[in-house]
Parts: structure tokens; C-alpha cells; sequence
């Protein structure tokens, strides 16, 4: 059974679950408020990192940014949840057991998914990107960053552009 936890956020709640795959997700009233144009467009993110307290945070403030975010703590739950969800964005750590978040970038590209992607990272692996520019990374977010790094990143990757991939 999932540990399910409710968080007051102004009108809203955030709904908390402690799954593998994290899920944050918007009340009706903040889905209405959006059909009546008073929020951006519905975007949604698969946020990946193996460090739950980056997760949480990071997933928090694209939730209050407006964001749907739902959450992964490894590559294996990630690929799970892209099989199974449409995403407008992946935010992926690179380093973390398992399946790298260059792997998954590599695994996505080849069933020919086309969402959005940010690549995370202590260490930018520059070689390797260079060698595969197939995999199509929209933009790097070197570790640390700060809260307006992220948000910056994500709505830049996330403009509107005429076209989509």
C-alpha cells in the first residue's frame, strides 16, 4: 500500500505518494484556473534523480511554477513511466546506479520518443554527447544549480517555438 500525504499549498493540496514513481499532481481547481487562461499551458515533466532530497525540491518548485511533475528515483522506474505517460520534458540526473541518465536519453531516442530533454549533471559528459548528437539533449543543467537555473532551463526548453520535434 502507498503512504499517501496530503501538503496545503495556498487553495491547492499537493498529493505525496511514496511510490517508486513519485507523483505531484494538481487539484481541479488549479486544472479549471489553467482552462480559464490564467495559467501557462499544461506541461508535463519526468523529473529523475537517485537523491530523493533534490527530487523533492526540485519537484516542488516546478509544481508551484505550474508544472505536472511526476517523479523517478532511478532509470529503470524513469523508463517505466515514459513507456507508460506522454511528457512534454525529461529532467534527468546522469549519474545514478543503474542505468545512467545518458543511457536513458540513448533508450528514449532509440523507440523514437521526442520530448524535451535536460541533462543534469555534476560532470557534463561533453565527449560522449559530441559522438551522439542523435540523442538530441535541448539543454545541460550543471549540479549545483540554483532554483532560477532550473526554473530558467525549463522554460526555455519549454517556449513555445512554432514547431514541435
Amino acid at each position: 500500500m502507498n503512504n499517501i500525504r496530503l501538503r496545503p499549498f495556498g487553495s491547492q493540496l499537493i498529493i505525496l505518494t511514496d511510490m517508486k514513481a513519485n507523483h505531484i499532481s494538481k487539484t481541479k481547481e488549479s486544472s479549471a484556473a489553467a482552462d480559464q487562461g490564467q495559467a501557462k499551458p499544461f506541461r508535463r515533466i519526468l523529473l529523475v534523480d537517485d537523491e530523493r532530497d533534490v527530487l523533492g525540491l526540485n519537484a516542488e518548485v516546478l509544481f508551484r511554477a505550474g508544472y505536472h511533475v511526476d517523479t523517478a528515483e532511478n532509470g529503470d522506474s524513469a523508463w517505466k513511466a515514459l513507456k507508460a505517460n506522454c511528457y512534454d520534458a525529461l529532467i534527468t540526473d546522469n549519474t545514478m546506479p543503474g542505468m545512467t541518465g545518458l543511457d536513458l536519453i540513448k533508450k528514449l531516442r532509440s523507440e523514437d520518443m521526442t520530448l524535451r530533454v535536460i541533462l543534469a549533471s555534476g560532470t557534463v559528459p561533453a565527449e560522449e554527447l559530441n559522438r551522439c548528437p542523435w540523442l538530441q539533449v535541448d539543454a545541460l543543467l550543471p549540479k549545483p544549480y540554483s532554483i532560477a537555473e532550473l526554473l530558467k532551463t525549463v522554460n526555455w526548453v519549454l517556449r513555445p517555438t512554432g514547431g514541435d520535434r
